[in-house]
């Protein structure tokens, strides 16, 4: 009996002190059951928390700002937040924590260390919570869905940012510009447009940016690496979720444009791209160049425009050795040399290089002509043939008003 319980357990009683080892040696059967979605629990205290998160209860109130909160350790973090607490400090670059966990996982932008591996693509990742999310990318697993539209999504972030579509609330303002967002790190990442902040530089060319993920992303255009390929065309991605690039790109195929503009009735494939149409209709353009003053409406407009006080041309062609000051018009121009022509007419079969071609080819199926000449009403599927067709009225030669007004003639 010196070395048993009950004569059951054969573990040595040394171990009952430290009664977590022992429940690890013996795990638990998980016999409580959550009638909700019937995940099962190894003991009640879980199973109790657990239902919170259907009956959305949150019983721990902060009395500053009124948040809750499910649980009482998040509790306990959010409460630095208010105080300024932030006692783990990074040895490396001096960046302070309010949590160890925090600055365990901060830590491996230092070292490099990404110890959890997709067995999938091969991907690796700093935490074994990111990696769980990353393969409902393989599965095509979205298990939270919203209540008013049914769509799935792969975390209850993205559920939570996407319910305040729905409430049309965004309660994160920005100081410098007035505009709001639907999430605090929304609010943070928009902030570094004014500030300027990258800290986070491509060890290949030096190129800075705002998030650790931009630069993750844009590593890949070093190494080629694609891992994402869509079903359809065969086309590759360097990225791939619910917000971003093989998501956007296989509604070219579908033709959804599930986001539509109050205003003009225009229909988006993306709600960032409705986002930015908008501002056609108010016409703020928030960012502004500290160089000349000129003020754009999207903050990536602003960095194109920042180049031509730079001269910068970071991406070069690997084929003639032209230089671009955008990752993406450089593949673009890349297509030349390959020859790909990855969107594809459904009437025709006819290929293209680029989608806004596929878009005004469209219309020569459709028979419909959108560009009404204001002289003789005559009508035509481009602005481009109705800007030619202009120059008939005018009397304009455009080759020879562009040798005139040149420098160089005398």
């Amino acid at each position: 009996m010196n070395e048993s319980v009950s004569g059951q357990c054969h573990t040595p009683v040394s171990l009952l002190v430290a009664p977590k080892t022992q429940q690890r040696t013996h795990p638990r059967k998980k016999v409580y059951k959550c009638d909700e979605c019937e995940k099962c629990l190894s003991c009640a205290r879980h199973l109790a928390s657990h239902v919170l998160l259907h009956t959305g209860e949150k019983p721990f109130t902060c009395p500053d700002c009124g948040k809750g909160f499910l649980w009482a350790s998040n509790f306990a973090k959010h409460k630095m937040i208010h105080t300024g607490e932030r006692p783990y400090k990074c040895p490396e670059c001096g960046k302070c924590f309010t949590q160890v966990s925090d600055l365990a996982r901060h830590k491996m932008i230092h070292t490099g260390e990404k110890p959890f591996k997709c067995d999938e693509c091969g991907k690796c990742f700093t935490q074994a919570s990111v990696l769980a999310k990353h393969k409902r990318i393989h599965t095509g697993e979205r298990p939270f869905l919203c209540p008013e539209c049914g769509k799935g999504f792969v975390n209850s972030k993205s559920l939570t940012m996407h319910n305040c579509v729905h409430r049309k609330e965004k309660p994160y303002k920005c100081s410098e510009c007035e505009k709001y967002y639907f999430t605090k790190s929304e609010l943070a990442m928009h902030r570094m447009s004014h500030t300027g902040e990258k800290p986070f530089k491509c060890p290949e060319c030096e190129k800075c940016f705002t998030w650790a993920s931009a630069l993750e992303r844009h590593k890949m255009i070093h190494t080629g690496e694609k891992p994402f390929k869509c079903p359809e065309c065969e086309k590759c991605f360097t990225r791939t979720s619910h917000l971003i690039d093989l998501d956007r790109h296989k509604r070219i195929h579908t033709e959804e444009k599930p986001y539509k503009c109050t205003e003009c009735g225009k229909c988006f494939i993306w709600a960032s791209d409705l986002s930015r149409h908008r501002v056609i209709h108010t016409g703020e353009k928030p960012y502004k160049c500290t160089e000349c003053g000129h003020r754009f409406t999207r903050a990536s407009d602003l960095s194109r425009h920042r180049v031509t006080h730079t001269g910068e041309r970071p991406y070069k062609c690997t084929e003639c050795g032209k230089c671009f000051t955008q990752a993406s018009d450089c593949a673009r121009h890349k297509m030349i040399h390959t020859g790909e022509k990855p969107y594809k007419c459904s009437e025709c079969g006819e290929c293209f290089t680029w989608h806004a071609q596929l878009e005004s080819h469209k219309w020569v199926h459709m028979d419909k002509k959108r560009f009404s000449c204001s002289e003789c009403g005559k009508c035509f599927s481009t602005k481009n043939i109705l800007n030619k067709h202009v120059m008939a009225h005018t009397g304009e030669n455009p080759i020879k008003s562009a040798i005139s007004s040149s420098p160089d003639v005398t």
